[in-house]
């Protein structure tokens, strides 16, 4: 029988993280700094590791969502049969891509039961694509978005929007929901070790808005309570799109997710400084519920501890909220 964790301000916590590789095919430059350094095979979690870490947190607190993150999942070799295993434990199951590869894996995804997938994708244009993510494989991107929504996949889009470099593209993204049944979702440019992060390349939530509406109407969609995006919809269209608006308007009084590294690190936020060895306690046969209630307890009310965003400081302490690259966190 699970019982809902909650923290100090009585938040109950249903969405769990689990990165299950820190490595990955492309070298996005808001993501991976040039200098990253990758765990060793032996200090990743195994995939009978994951399954008993993800089935603590569903038996006894009340987990009810899983997302598969890296990295890149799909380069570990192993993630397919991930996927069967934690579909076994009768809850939904995500898992974010960029889609490089995905064409090799998605039917033995789809036949170990995953039906919802996040892929990554911040343009439109082929020598821009190179540019951010340093390979040529935007054809091959794009071309697997179709796939699985043509395998009946449950898709969202995630582009993390980055003033002059692909603002510019904003419409055309929205555009995609007009004949799909696609997600598509705008993130705010977040601070992350060695990405080269200024408030002066954040494109806002009020930005972005203003940008779209200045040639489509569209509706406010009702979001979840705990949901971390503010969904909307261009009236009659087939899909939708959203925007996390993690740095100007923080969502943390409402957000429900846990983070769970490749190296089996629990993690509160996402911005999160502190972390908790949970892969350690286990190799040791000891107990790990102690441990994720003590983390949840500690979690501090907003982004990490550290003041908002305010744009009109010429003070910046954003930068500092994570010594970690995303990569080694999981999105």
């Amino acid at each position: 029988m699970s019982t809902p964790l909650t923290d100090r301000h009585q938040r109950v916590h249903r969405s769990l993280r689990i990165s299950v590789v820190d490595k990955c095919d492309l070298r996005c430059t808001y993501c991976m700094p040039e200098d990253q350094h990758f765990l060793r095979r032996e200090e990743l979690m195994t995939r009978e590791e994951i399954h008993a870490i993800a089935r603590v947190f569903v038996d006894h607190f009340g987990i009810n969502k899983i997302r598969l993150t890296g990295g890149e999942p799909l380069v570990r070799p192993d993630t397919v049969a991930i996927v069967r295993d934690l579909t076994q434990l009768n809850i939904p199951l995500g898992l974010t891509t960029n889609a490089m590869t995905l064409d090799r894996h998605l039917e033995g995804l789809i036949d170990g039961g995953l039906k919802s997938i996040n892929i990554s994708l911040d343009t439109f244009d082929a020598e821009r694509f190179k540019k951010i993510t340093r390979r040529d494989g935007f054809e091959k991107v794009h071309a697997n978005i179709l796939l699985a929504l043509e395998r009946g996949m449950r898709v969202k889009v995630n582009m993390v929007v980055m003033r002059s470099v692909n603002d510019d593209e904003l419409l055309r993204f929205v555009e995609l929901t007009q004949h799909y049944p696609i997600h598509v979702r705008f993130i705010e440019f977040m601070p992350f070790a060695g990405n080269h992060w200024g408030r002066e390349r954040v494109y806002t939530y009020a930005e972005m808005l203003g940008r779209i509406g200045s040639e489509h109407s569209f509706e406010k969609l009702t979001d979840d309570p705990h949901s971390t995006a503010k969904a909307y919809r261009v009236a009659d269209w087939l899909g939708t799109f959203a925007v996390i608006s993690t740095v100007t308007e923080p969502f943390c009084g409402s957000c429900d997710r846990l983070r769970l590294t490749a190296e089996g690190k629990m993690r509160n936020c996402l911005f999160s400084r502190e972390e908790t060895d949970l892969l350690s306690a286990l190799r040791r046969g000891e107990d790990i519920a102690p441990l994720i209630e003590a983390n949840v307890l500690a979690k501090h009310a907003m982004l990490g501890g550290l003041p908002p965003f305010k744009p009109e400081s010429q003070e910046e302490v954003l930068h500092d909220l994570s010594v970690r690259p995303m990569v080694s966190i999981g999105g």
